[in-house]
This record gives C-alpha cells, sequence and structure tokens, in this order.
C-alpha cells in the first residue's frame, strides 16, 4: 500500500542550468529572484547546487547564495544541493553550515554528494573512482562533528580530523537536516541508510530513472538495519523537470525549443555523456515519464504516478529548475498555477475547503431558511415593506 506524508513538501533543485551565451551576473540574479518568488508563493524547499565548470551551472557555492536569499524570504528551507564532499575538507563544510543554521534561524540543509561533473574533478585532480569513496569519508567526519559531543579524530589519504570540533552549537536540534544525492548507483542511497539521513533522487528525469526508485529506496532500508540507523520517507525527495500552463499544447509550445538546446548543447555536445537524452524532444520526455509538461490536471496525475511508482510514497518533489520557457513571466506563472493548483491537493488544503461548501450546500435550506424569515419578520414588524429585491437575497442564502 502507498503512503504519503500528511503535507508532501514541493520545492525546486536549482543547479542552475543557464545558455552559457547569456550574461552570467543577470543569471545569478535571477536564481536568487526565483527562490524569493518562491517563497512568497510558500513553496517549502530550494536545493542549490555547486559546480566550477562546463559554463551552464554557474553557481559555485551554494552557501552564497543561501546567505543572500534568506534575509529577503521568510518561511523557505535553502539547501544545498549539493555540496561535493570530495572537494572540501568535511570540518569546514560542518562549520559553514552551522554557521548558516543559526543565520537562517534554522532553515538551511546540507545536500551532500560525491560531485556531478568530472571536469570539475579533473581540474583539482581528483580520481573520479575515488570521488564516492571521498564522499563517504567525508560525511562520517561531518555527521559526527554535527552529532557528537565529543572531539572527532579521523585519519585519511586526504584529510585528517585532529580532535575537531564546533565552536557553535547547532541551531536546529539535534541538528540541521542532512540529505545525500541519488543518481543510478546504490552509494547515495547506501549512505543515506547508513547515517539515517534524507535522499536527493536527481536523475529520476534520466530514462530508467523512475522505475528504479523503488530499488534506490530498498538499498537505504537495508543500510539502515545493518547500521542500526532509521530513515524516513518524509525525508526522500524526487527530482523532476516541471513547466505547466493554462493548457498542455501551450506548456509544450513553452518549452520545446528550451528542452532540445539543454538536450543537445549541455548533456550531449558539451558534457558527452552517452546516457543523455541527446536530441530527445519534449513530446518524448512525458511520454517517459521524465518531465512533468501540461495543465495542472496534468501535473496532479504525474505526481500520483511517481507516488505509486515509489511503491511506498515518498516525501517531496522538487522541479530540477530551468529556463526552458524563455521569459520569466512564463516561468513565474507555471510556479504560481503549481502553488495554487497542484500543490494543495497533496497538503490537504483542499479537503476542508470541499467539504465545508458541500456541507453548506446540503444544508441550506436548514441554515439559511430562518435567518431569512426573521429578516423578513423585522421589517413587518417595524411595518415596512421589504425591499424589492431582497427577496432573491434569501433565496440565494445572504442576509
Amino acid at each position: 500500500m502507498t503512503e504519503r506524508p500528511t503535507r508532501m513538501k514541493f520545492g525546486i533543485f536549482l543547479a542552475p542550468f543557464h545558455h552559457s551565451g547569456e550574461n552570467p551576473t543577470l543569471a545569478i540574479d535571477r536564481d536568487i529572484e526565483l527562490i524569493v518568488h518562491l517563497d512568497r508563493l510558500g513553496f517549502d524547499e530550494a536545493w542549490i547546487g555547486e559546480h566550477h565548470s562546463a559554463g551552464w551551472e554557474l553557481i559555485a557555492d551554494p552557501a552564497l547564495i543561501i546567505a543572500a536569499v534568506a534575509p529577503r524570504t521568510r518561511s523557505i528551507m535553502l539547501g544545498t544541493g549539493v555540496t561535493s564532499l570530495p572537494y572540501h575538507h568535511p570540518l569546514m563544510v560542518a562549520d559553514r553550515m552551522v554557521q548558516l543554521d543559526h543565520m537562517t534561524r534554522g532553515r538551511a540543509m546540507l545536500g551532500v554528494g560525491p560531485g556531478a561533473l568530472s571536469s570539475d574533478a579533473y581540474m583539482m585532480g581528483i580520481e573520479p573512482t575515488s570521488q564516492r569513496q571521498r564522499m563517504n569519508e567525508a560525511l562520517a567526519g561531518i555527521m559526527a562533528l554535527l552529532r557528537s559531543p565529543d572531539p572527532v579524530n579521523m585519519e585519511t589519504d586526504w584529510f585528517t580530523l585532529r580532535d575537531a570540533r564546533l565552536q557553535i552549537a547547532n541551531y536546529t536540534q539535534p541538528h540541521l537536516p542532512v540529505a545525500v544525492a541519488h543518481s543510478f548507483s546504490p552509494a547515495g542511497p547506501q549512505a543515506a541508510g547508513r547515517y539515517g539521513v534524507g535522499m536527493l533522487s536527481v536523475a529520476s528525469f534520466q530514462a530508467g530513472g523512475l522505475i528504479s526508485l523503488p530499488e534506490a529506496w530498498g538499498w537505504a532500508e537495508e543500510a539502515a538495519r545493518a547500521a542500526g540507523t532509521t530513515v524516513r520517507r518524509e525525508d526522500w525527495r524526487v527530482v523532476i523537470p516541471i513547466h505547466i500552463a493554462d493548457t498542455k499544447q501551450q506548456a509544450i509550445d513553452d518549452v520545446r525549443n528550451g528542452a532540445l538546446q539543454w538536450n543537445t548543447e549541455y548533456f550531449a555536445q558539451t558534457l558527452g555523456r552517452p546516457t543523455a537524452p541527446g536530441t530527445e524532444t519534449i513530446e518524448s520526455m512525458i511520454e517517459r515519464g521524465g518531465a512533468i509538461i501540461g495543465t495542472p490536471a496534468d501535473a496532479i496525475e504525474a505526481v500520483e504516478k511517481i507516488i505509486e511508482l515509489s511503491d511506498g510514497g515518498i516525501g517531496g518533489l522538487l522541479g530540477l529548475a530551468h529556463e526552458w520557457a524563455g521569459s520569466q513571466e512564463r516561468i513565474f506563472r507555471s510556479y504560481d498555477l503549481w502553488a495554487r493548483h497542484v500543490a494543495p491537493h497533496f497538503q490537504g488544503a483542499i479537503a476542508p475547503v470541499r467539504s465545508s461548501q458541500d456541507w453548506v450546500a446540503g444544508h441550506k435550506g436548514d441554515i439559511f431558511g430562518p435567518p431569512g424569515a426573521a429578516v423578513r419578520k423585522a421589517f413587518e414588524d417595524g411595518g415596512v415593506s421589504l425591499p424589492e429585491g431582497m427577496e432573491n437575497q434569501f433565496q440565494r442564502g445572504r442576509t
């Protein structure tokens, strides 16, 4: 049986993706404005990426974006999506994130991964085959620093923790939320299970991504049992591109060219990934479930399908932020429609409203008849005729 949280979380995974021919200063400004806009709409989370090469994903330090948007937002949670642990000493990561935990008054989250771009690791002289091992080692150090009251000592072939401790206590208790990125391999889910933290399924939009979700969660649960920890589905987020409009054809037309450009110029031509969609069209992405494109009703149906495919439920869905639609107006409109019509369906907000309407409609004779009679009698007792048209007000249930 598929379960779901009482209030499913929605947000974005902001890599970000910007065409390499555009002004990077303005691109970063747009990223900040998007997060501020999502906060106004009541979105739950924004996860911001770390990349250092390839010209499309321009944010080098997600902590800088979090620090910039925190004073301009009220409630949205702000996470690193993700911090590439092999590139950083774990004491520095833990120290920065605890500081952000304080600066955001408990709205910071730490997402971690091994590093998505081989070109980043290449520039730093890091062997790609060592990245997952380094991530696991760094995560062990970070979680010890966040959780242990005692000094931490670790020795690896690339970092040392010697009587290491954090000089600022955690603002969030017991510590800020932590999640591990998962693509296809068991490394991410196993790390999530080992340390009892959340999981970010960041490759769900790729071919085979959605159908592999149950297997990934099984890896996390198995690792948790072996480590004596627990993992919660409510801490599991699935990432997929979204764009909605008033009609499905309009939504498709909005993103057709931008999606093709993203697939060809970035994934195929720049990264040269053999498993990348390449020249895949937006129609084929929609057909295989690699993107949620359409009306709010289409989006609700697609989210329901993802929940079913997870074989037990997920805690949240993150839109893989993109600028396929070109104009900020169309992009913001998509998120507006999601906040108004899609999110409430999965957050328990619609049922009470509809129940109240149905109850009043079903009892309007009992509810509005007596007040109408009382008003009519008040006019009669005062020797005044009922004003023309007021009888219709009684009929409509208003006094």
